[in-house]
């Protein structure tokens, strides 16, 4: 059996480039556009850009992890 440890859950809502994209604990909410350079009105956020900051703070904590530990 697993143990999970976390779990997290989000909801989209519009056209997924286009509407709201959040957890469904209602502690992120994000307004989601496609950038002006494809077309879109650059009024808000697409899902690149909310991969980029993930990956961030990801990789930034191993960094941390790793420099801790040497």
């Amino acid at each position: 059996m697993t143990d999970i440890k976390y779990w997290a859950e989000s909801k989209a809502t519009g056209g997924g480039r286009n509407g709201t994209s959040g957890l469904v604990n209602g502690q992120l909410t994000v307004t989601m556009a496609g950038p002006k350079e494809l077309g879109g009105s650059g009024l808000g956020h697409n899902p690149e850009e909310l991969f980029a900051v993930g990956y961030a703070a990801c990789y930034l904590g191993a960094m941390r992890f790793v420099a801790r530990n040497e």
